[in-house]
């Protein structure tokens, strides 16, 4: 049943005529979304909506108040500015929003498992399904823990309000103004849901470096011998793949934070991407498509309540929100120790990267800052190159603080944790994109499974000519000819052209980073000069 609001919202200075529904379970919200008509039920449990023309994140839409809070902590090279006064004017304007709603429904949760670092969020919404996601995707209080619950953040989320740009600075209609200093974030004009989770992953990651917690944008899982590992990724790569192990409980897929006891789960559930979800390949996320309490975005349901999986016409981002105790096998408290091995996984569409290398601490927070994969050639008549993407620590549009805070956070948690670092290359082999094929899956899962189990160390290891990082010689159950992306190639000349290309990728990527970070990472990049010779 509902739990009522500890601390009313006119403490937080939130006037407002609506019906408030405070702290409702998901079966009340689904409830109440299906009676507003802002949804429809599938025919065997799920919530399915639309979020209409928003159905992705509206990163060009967001922004920080620049203050005296944020003006020497924030990175304004990757974050948009909204003045005070810009600010202040669209809170007038959402509170008068507010007042005059109907009903709202409100959740207070905690951004974060691990007790010494979790924030206190409360989210209040127009809409009753945008209730049920957020309460779905964060932690969620016990009866216990609601009672004397004082938010410390506030969302709120109004998708019919509509900003003005000349009155509140903003680029268009949607906003996602985000104000460190008062604690608040007001998200207008978008009914994607997942920029409420987003945000509080912004907010985390501002607030847990000062206390020498490393937040991340990665899965996580523990082996059955106890140890724990984390999982880092762009779009693409396999990061909820190949951290969906069987064998393995899970942690999280998504967002996580690293302190000295623990590696734990910013949220209480995943939003796992729909489209064309296989349910062989993924059947424990295909069995959320088929239960009460999932939240599925924009995905095809017929007049019989029968969805259609495939389908794209609404998006080619279908989503699919559920707690974290729908999948078998995950961790009770979200929480393990912290990592013996970290994983940057990349999907090199250049053919040039091993399938997977040893790095050392200065190699891991090099790879970090660049956050490289690379994405195919497209569909269009002649275009058959490859192109690469970088994505500082793994996920830039979250990243408040300048880059090399997370890198050196890193590579101090690597260094006292003693955690072994691993870059994996989902990619191509024998060739670039349209020439070589794609890594076999058997081949990285072996790889992988040895590097978690240790016995990787014991392998015989090259210099790689190009990375100067560790690439083992032979592995037992892999074929050895993969561990030598160069002798895959029919052509080792344009191998070595290939490669040049990308190693000056790199460093032109790099060189913004250059000064911010010590001799060892800087020597850890890779070099032309050692090509050339």
């Amino acid at each position: 049943m509902s739990t009522p609001l500890s601390y009313p919202l006119s403490s937080q200075g939130i006037e407002t005529d609506a019906t408030i529904h405070p702290n409702f379970t998901s079966a009340e919200l689904t409830q109440a979304a299906l009676a507003n008509g802002e949804g429809r039920r599938a025919k065997h449990g799920p919530l399915v909506v639309e979020t209409g023309k928003h159905t992705g994140r509206s990163a060009k839409d967001k922004f920080i108040v620049r203050d005296g809070e944020t003006e020497n902590t924030v990175w304004w090279d990757n974050n948009a500015s909204m003045t005070p006064e810009h600010f202040a004017a669209l809170k007038e304007d959402f509170m008068a929003a507010v007042k005059g709603k109907g009903d709202l429904y409100v959740a207070d949760l905690f951004g974060g498992s691990q007790p010494e670092y979790r924030v206190k969020v409360r989210v209040i919404n127009e809409f009753a399904w945008h209730n049920q996601f957020i309460r779905t995707l964060l932690v969620r209080p016990t009866e216990a823990e609601l009672d004397g619950f004082v938010p410390e953040y506030t969302i709120i989320d109004l998708p019919t309000f509509r900003a003005d740009p000349e009155r509140h600075g903003t680029r268009s209609e949607t906003v996602i103004a985000v104000n460190l200093s008062e604690k608040l974030i007001l998200i207008g004009g978008t009914k994607y849901a997942g920029e409420m989770k987003k945000s509080v992953f912004g907010v985390l990651n501002y607030l847990l470096p000062p206390q020498g917690v490393m937040p991340m944008h990665c899965s996580a899982n523990i082996g059955p011998d106890g140890k724990s590992a984390v999982f880092f990724g762009l779009s693409g790569t396999g990061k909820t793949t190949l951290s969906a192990d069987a064998s393995r409980t899970l942690i999280g897929d998504d967002e996580h934070g690293w302190s000295d006891t623990a590696v734990f789960n910013f949220e209480g559930g995943c939003y796992a991407k729909m489209i064309r979800l296989d349910p062989e390949a993924e059947p424990e996320i295909y069995a959320t498509t088929r239960m009460d309490g999932t939240v599925l975005e924009n995905v095809v349901m017929d007049a019989d309540g029968e969805i259609d999986l495939d389908d794209n016409s609404l998006a080619e981002n279908t989503r699919g929100a559920y707690p974290l105790s729908s999948i078998p096998n995950t961790s009770d408290e979200n929480m393990g120790p912290p990592p013996s091995n970290v994983i940057m996984l990349t999907a090199d569409a250049f053919g040039v990267l091993p399938p997977i290398a040893r790095l050392t601490p200065d190699q891991a927070m090099y790879h970090f800052l660049s956050g490289y994969t690379a994405k195919v050639a497209g569909t269009e008549i002649g275009v058959t190159e490859p192109e690469a993407t970088f994505s500082t620590c793994f996920g830039a549009p979250f990243m408040p603080r300048h880059p090399s805070v997370y890198g050196n956070l890193l590579k101090k948690r690597i260094a006292e944790g003693g955690a072994q670092c691993w870059l994996v290359n989902t990619g191509w082999t024998g060739g670039k994109y349209g020439t070589g094929h794609r890594m076999p899956i058997k081949a990285t899962r072996a790889l992988l499974n040895a590097a978690l189990d240790g016995s990787l160390n014991d392998a015989e290891f090259r210099k790689d000519a190009n990375f100067g990082f560790d690439v083992p010689v032979s592995v037992p159950g892999v074929d050895a000819a993969i561990l030598d992306p160069r002798s895959t190639w029919s052509d080792a000349e344009e191998y070595d052209r290939t490669a040049h290309r990308l190693v000056q990728l790199f460093v032109d990527n790099f060189e913004p980073f250059a000064a911010h970070v010590d001799e060892g990472v800087r020597q850890a990049a890779p070099s032309t000069e050692a090509q050339a010779a």
